[in-house]
C-alpha cells in the first residue's frame, strides 16, 4: 500500500468537496486488488442505494485482509460510510502500518 500522509488525506478531501475521497477510495482499491482483494470496480456506485452499500462492504472486507485483520471489516465499513472522509483519514492511518513485505509483494 502506497504510504499518504492520512492529513492530506482528509484536508484534499475537504478542498476539493469530496473529489479526492473518491480518487482516494479507487486508488486504494486498486492497491488492494494487487495484493490479492477482489473489490469490484467503483462504477457499482451508480447503482442507487444498493451499489454503493456493497462496494463500501466489498472495501471494508479487503481493509481487513490487507492490514491483517488489525482493523475489522465491520467497523472499517461503519467508518468509511458513516465518517467518509474522517473514517478515509483512520484507513490511511491502518494502511501506513501495512508491513512493507506485504505491500511491495505485488508491485
Amino acid at each position: 500500500m502506497q504510504h499518504r500522509d492520512p492529513i492530506a488525506v482528509f484536508v484534499l478531501g475537504l478542498v476539493t468537496g469530496g473529489l479526492y475521497s473518491w480518487y482516494w477510495a479507487v486508488k486504494t482499491k486498486g492497491e488492494m486488488n494487487k495484493l490479492g482483494e477482489s473489490i469490484p470496480t467503483a462504477w457499482i456506485w451508480l447503482i442507487p442505494f444498493v451499489g454503493v452499500i456493497w462496494w463500501y462492504w466489498k472495501y471494508a472486507e479487503g481493509v481487513e485482509h490487507v492490514t491483517q485483520e488489525k482493523l475489522n471489516g465491520v467497523l472499517a465499513f461503519i467508518l468509511l460510510y458513516t465518517l467518509n472522509i474522517i473514517g478515509q483519514t483512520i484507513l490511511q492511518d491502518y494502511f501506513n502500518k501495512v508491513k512493507p513485505s506485504i505491500a511491495t509483494t505485488f508491485v
